[in-house]
């Protein structure tokens, strides 16, 4: 009974959560900024980007952005207002934003296109950030996605 009752259970999961969360993450590592990040398997991984910076990654029409940048704005909050301010000027259209001196994260919507932004600052002046773009009829089994992604996210100087 317990069989069958788990078979059920089983088939009953989402088709595409399922495979993002039961097979293996793979790591990937920014030398040039000090980043980490787990990648979702069924991802096909692109070149490093030229200067180093990140990386891009892709399932079908869901795209994934990794990179590091310079704070060039007065500190990270500011820096986040302003990779905000560059999404709604592309046409995405916020719907959450949450903003601290050490983390930020913000989604929207553009049609049938979700966006989802995380940033962590870092200790030299610089942040890690990771995009992810999907479509909305992805979005239940996106969630637990972009958790494990805001999760994997961190800096090698966390914590100074």
């Amino acid at each position: 009974m317990r069989a069958l009752l788990f078979l059920i259970l089983t088939l009953l999961v989402s088709p595409v959560a399922t495979p993002a969360l039961a097979a293996d993450w793979e790591g990937y590592g920014n030398a040039r900024f000090g980043y980490e990040i787990e990648v979702p398997p069924g991802f096909e991984w692109g070149p490093e980007a030229d200067n180093g910076d990140g990386r891009s990654f892709r399932s079908g029409a869901t795209r994934l952005a990794v990179w590091g940048g310079n704070i060039v704005e007065a500190d990270f909050e500011s820096e986040a207002k302003a990779a905000i301010g560059y999404a709604t000027s592309d046409g995405w259209a916020i719907t959450y934003e949450a903003t601290t001196p050490s983390w930020a994260s913000f989604s929207g919507m553009q049609g049938k296109r979700v966006l989802y932004e995380r940033m962590i600052a870092l200790c030299n002046g610089s942040y890690a950030a990771f995009r992810l773009e999907y479509s909305t009829v992805d979005m239940a089994a996106m969630d637990p996605v972009v958790e494990r992604l805001v999760r994997t996210l961190k800096g090698a100087d966390v914590g100074c």
